[in-house]
């Protein structure tokens, strides 16, 4: 057990960036976060196609800081993809890695990538391979997945990581049971996901990346369905796909997914610039409150999360319109890759196993 002491290295791709940290047991010992040019990155028709440029960023960052992986005890690669799972730390067998790969959970994002990058690293360098919390964590009630089209259900897409860590980390602080808490959480980013977390499962979600909940930088959020007929007339599935995950939100509105230029125009006076930045509070509120129902009002707190924290106007929003429901509290960092080591931690240390990912059966949907 090297006197207890596991070094582990955590890759998390994301929408802009790609993020890495070299741990030793909880300590962060090493990280960085590169951001990627919006027009290189959608040079690559599909997320997998980014799969060597991404890893040209690894191989960059291990080389610069002389890091050495041949002692490595894990390597954790943040997941997207594949069927849905129950919350918790997957080992990486060949049918994760190849459900990932074929993508069959129709995920349009980066997270993909994250796990395939760890593979391809502990291919070289050895250690265990472990995926955490991926986006398509899904601890649904049966009832939350029903709509109103027989052959459609609602699919469990978030920012389970930060969603989940923070939520930890937040009952650490404060001396609470997390599998005994009743929390509404909300990721505010570039894409905004709000749960409902009880007695340690995420009950309920927006979908973040698939069109629900409040619009975004990139997204357009939940949309009337009469009026996105009418306006699909004279646009293509795949202009529509696109709208909805990265020409929606600040960017249909202003041409720009930067929310520090449309907070300055907020604050410069720009009326439709208000406009648009208060409909943003409000929808979150909105879900928030939502959230709130779901978990029949019995809510231990609010807990925020993101970059988006650092606007002021925002948060004060959301404390005038929802701090009647439960405390408020702010976390400003993100802690996804604190989660990642931490469920690879763990897992290594014994205190809890792996979980063995099975396949399209992991999560059960009755009707």
């Amino acid at each position: 057990m090297k006197n207890n002491r596991f070094r582990i290295f955590v890759i998390n791709p994301g929408s802009t960036s790609t993020k890495l940290a070299l741990f030793e047991n909880n300590i962060k010992i090493l990280e960085t976060s590169v951001t990627h040019d919006a027009e290189v990155l959608n040079s690559f028709p599909m997320p997998n196609d980014q799969l060597d440029y991404r890893m040209e960023v690894i191989k960059d960052f291990v080389e610069k800081n002389d890091i050495e992986l041949d002692n490595i005890d894990a390597f954790v690669g943040r997941g997207g993809g594949c069927y849905p799972v129950p919350s918790g730390t997957f080992e990486v067998n060949d049918i994760l890695l190849n459900d990932i790969r074929n993508n069959v959970g129709r995920t349009i994002h980066p997270s993909i990538l994250g796990v395939q990058l760890a593979y391809e690293m502990q291919q070289k360098y050895g250690g265990r391979l472990f995926m955490v919390d991926p986006i398509c964590v899904d601890e649904y009630t049966d009832v939350a997945r029903v709509t109103g089209v027989k052959e459609l259900h609602r699919r469990a897409e978030s920012h389970a990581l930060n969603l989940r860590g923070t939520a930890m980390k937040h009952c650490k602080i404060h001396g609470m049971d997390y599998k005994k808490s009743s929390l509404v959480v909300a990721h505010i980013d570039g894409g905004i996901t709000i749960a409902a977390q009880k007695n340690g499962k995420q009950i309920d979600c927006n979908q973040g990346a698939g069109g629900e909940g409040p619009f975004t930088a990139t997204r357009t959020g939940s949309l009337p369905l009469m009026e996105v007929l009418d306006y699909f007339k004279d646009h293509t599935v795949d202009e529509m796909r696109h709208l909805c995950t990265g020409t929606g939100g600040f960017v249909s509105h202003f041409g720009t997914s930067d929310a520090d230029e449309v907070y300055m125009r907020v604050l410069d006076g720009d009326e439709n610039a208000r406009l648009v930045w208060e409909a943003l509070c409000y929808n979150i509120v909105k879900y928030i409150g939502s959230m709130a129902t779901v978990l029949k009002g019995k809510v231990d707190g609010i807990l925020i999360t993101g970059r988006y924290t650092r606007f002021r106007g925002l948060i004060d929003y959301i404390r005038e319109y929802t701090d009647w429901i439960a405390p408020i509290y702010i976390y400003e960092n993100e802690v996804e890759q604190e989660a990642m080591c931490a469920g690879a931690l763990r897992v290594l240390r014994g205190e809890e196993k792996a979980k063995v990912y099975t396949g399209k059966d992991m999560v059960k949907i009755n009707f």
